[in-house]
């Protein structure tokens, strides 16, 4: 308990037949870190399920079928049947996307037909007459309908243009003839393309045009039939072909790792760490799943030889409940502990929580915090889901905050809708108060107030002091009693450090004064101190003892009273910042529900706006820069006692799909 896991490192040997079933096993449970092909070769071009995988996910893309966020329970290998099925739907597909393409390039052709005729609808005069005329050039073509008015613009009255059909897009030109060559110019200029018309050309019947059109609506009928018809199979074969497309992607990927593994031609070999508590089901499990043809061996930490010579560090895992579970990030986010501490998982989340509590104490704003837990718990919001993990956090600590409300009677800023809870627990011990703990400063509530900041200083001093127990227990755990002993977080910095509390509040409380004995008390661990890399140097048999001499020694020495000196000092004063954050929480919410009661009271729309805005502020902003400054006192108050050495966090061999 309040330890690491304990670790073995597990040596599989598998038979070829059976490895792709041990991968996908290992990685479902996802209980066991590999050491060896944990680095898949995704650029292998040896696996063709991977081109299955990409002919499935073009068929899902072309088909407007949504991708799946991971890999489900039920995913698995791919058996016989599901490649044969996968195989057909690429090629229904494949068949349907053949089909709409023709459909879509004949409907395309008949439209620029119908539209040519259309252009030409118009012109009833036969062009070998108009070509003859003695005094015009004319020109038939194509143009961009965009530039059609700037060409006007550039011609101006040397020639005329004049539209065929309704959009512009073919053009005749008319000008004169010794005006033709200029004419040629500009149309060559803004990207006219002549046309061959026929001498005899007179314009388009309407029977044609007719005959036209009728075909331009079936092909749009066979057009919107191929659209149909897509979206008809998308909707019947999508759970199919998600499913198809997970259960290859995970042959893809067993066959990339399977492929960095040791082997032989006939035996592949896997090692990695494991739980200890582990052990014995994976053993089962692998050994029913293989009938029997593997073979396994077990090696406790300190049977490993790269362990035992300091080249490789055992991985640390921890194993808690949903809540303490949620605080893990905070953890390995500084870094992982040693294999074999103390794990401060516990005390982080119930200190975080407290700390939070007492910062930010509203019973409507902690029931936000608490409600956004619940709701990323549930999954009622897809956009949270990557933050699940987090909810019980945001629970601890809306309950804490809703605790401290309360306490000092505030409800989303306001004070007095609290007060008859608050005067008849008052009432209970004596005379009721409208608050059970006054935080706005005032005459009548300064000594209350000195107290709770005291109340933080304690809590303040609890922490260290249990950081400075952690390390001193670790050093002896590792093998290190000098550095238990001598350092100025181990035996000799504690002392000194709990022994200046305990004179400060002698002096304080008893009103005694500084004694002959307070000076030897605190002289001793101070000495030590002094000296402690050299007793340090002594007491682990490294020598020289004085490693760069006496002067250096000294310097060293120095340097290392003033710190712990100066560390005592700012780590129990730096908790008088939880008491600041609880005032200045207290006042910004008594501002808002005075700016309430200006406009109107709460219950007016003014009252209401300013305090939908003003809590909305205080829970945003306020409750970040609170959680930041807990963070801030955990990590450089607390984990800075025992985080001297940093270990190697266990990360497990899991498949994830993106």
């Amino acid at each position: 308990m309040l330890r690491t896991t304990r670790m073995k490192l597990v040596e599989l040997m598998i038979l070829a037949q059976d490895i792709d079933r041990v991968l996908e096993y290992l990685g479902k449970h996802a209980s066991f870190e590999m050491q060896n092909g944990t680095e898949a070769a995704s650029g292998n071009q040896n696996n063709p399920d991977r081109d299955t995988l990409e002919n499935l996910q073009s068929c899902r893309t072309w088909l407007g079928i949504a991708d799946a966020d991971s890999y489900s329970s039920e995913t698995s290998l791919p058996a016989p049947a599901d490649r044969e099925k996968a195989l057909s739907l690429i090629a229904t597909t494949e068949d349907l996307r053949t089909r709409e393409l023709e459909i879509a390039d004949r409907h395309k052709r008949v439209v620029s037909a119908r539209d040519e005729a259309r252009a030409f609808a118009n012109l009833k005069v036969s062009y070998s007459e108009l070509e003859h005329l003695t005094f015009l050039s004319l020109r038939i073509g194509k143009i961009d309908p965009e530039v059609v008015d700037e060409l006007r613009f550039a011609l101006g009255d040397r020639a005329l243009i004049v539209p065929l059909g309704d959009d512009s897009t073919r053009i005749l030109a008319a000008a004169s003839k010794k005006g033709r060559f200029a004419l040629d110019t500009e149309l060559k200029r803004f990207g006219f393309v002549p046309l061959e018309i026929p001498k005899d050309f007179t314009g388009i019947p309407d029977d044609v045009l007719a005959g036209l059109e009728a075909q331009v609506a079936e092909s749009e009928s066979e057009v919107a039939k191929i659209a149909s018809e897509r979206v008809a199979f998308a909707d019947s074969c999508k759970v199919d072909l998600v499913n198809l497309i997970l259960s290859f992607s995970l042959s893809s990927k067993i066959a990339d790792v399977r492929d960095t593994l040791e082997s032989t031609q006939l035996v592949y070999r896997i090692l990695g760490w494991l739980a200890e508590n582990e052990s014995s089901s994976l053993m089962k499990d692998l050994d029913n799943l293989t009938e029997g043809r593997i073979a396994i061996r077990v090696y406790r930490p300190d049977e490993v030889p790269s362990v035992q010579k300091g080249h490789e560090k055992v991985p640390v895992r921890y194993n808690h409940g949903p809540v303490v579970k949620s605080f893990e990030r905070m953890i390995f986010s500084y870094g992982a502990p040693l294999y074999g501490t103390i794990d401060p998982t516990p005390i982080v989340a119930f200190f975080f929580t407290l700390l939070f509590g007492i910062m930010f104490g509203d019973v409507g704003q902690g029931a936000v915090f608490f409600l956004l837990g619940f709701i990323m718990l549930r999954g009622w919001l897809r956009p949270l889901d990557k933050w699940r993990h987090f909810a019980p956090l945001f629970m601890a600590i809306g309950m804490s905050s809703m605790i401290m409300g309360l306490l000092t009677g505030e409800f989303f800023a306001n004070s007095e809708v609290l007060r008859p809870f608050s005067r008849w627990v008052t009432g209970l011990f004596g005379e009721s108060r409208n608050h059970i703990l006054e935080l706005m400063p005032s005459r009548e509530a300064i000594d209350k107030i000195m107290y709770f900041f005291g109340f933080t200083v304690a809590i303040g001093f609890i922490i260290n002091s249990i950081g400075l127990i952690i390390n001193i227990v670790n050093k002896f755990s590792l093998g290190k009693p000098a550095q238990a002993v001598f350092s100025k977080t181990g035996i000799c910095g504690a002392v000194f450090f709990w022994y200046v509390v305990f004179m400060a509040l002698r002096i304080m409380l008893g009103g005694g004064s500084f004694a002959w004995y307070d000076a030897v008390a605190i002289g001793i661990p101070l000495v030590l101190l002094f000296f402690a890399e050299p007793f340090i140097r002594l007491f682990e048999g490294h020598r020289p003892v004085l490693e760069n001499g006496l002067f250096a020694a000294v310097i060293e020495g120095v340097v290392e009273v003033l710190e712990i000196v100066s560390t005592s000092i700012s780590n129990s004063v730096s908790f008088l910042r939880v008491g600041a954050f609880a005032l200045s929480h207290a006042v910004l919410s008594y501002i808002i529900f005075t700016m309430s009661e200006l406009v109107g009271g709460s219950l007016s729309a003014g009252g209401i706006l300013i305090g939908i805005i003003g809590n909305a502020v205080i829970i945003v902003l306020e409750g970040l820069i609170v959680a930041i400054q807990v963070i801030r006192l955990q990590y450089y108050e607390f984990f800075s006692k025992f985080f001297t050495e940093t270990g190697r966090e266990f990360k497990p061999f899991r498949f994830t799909y993106k």
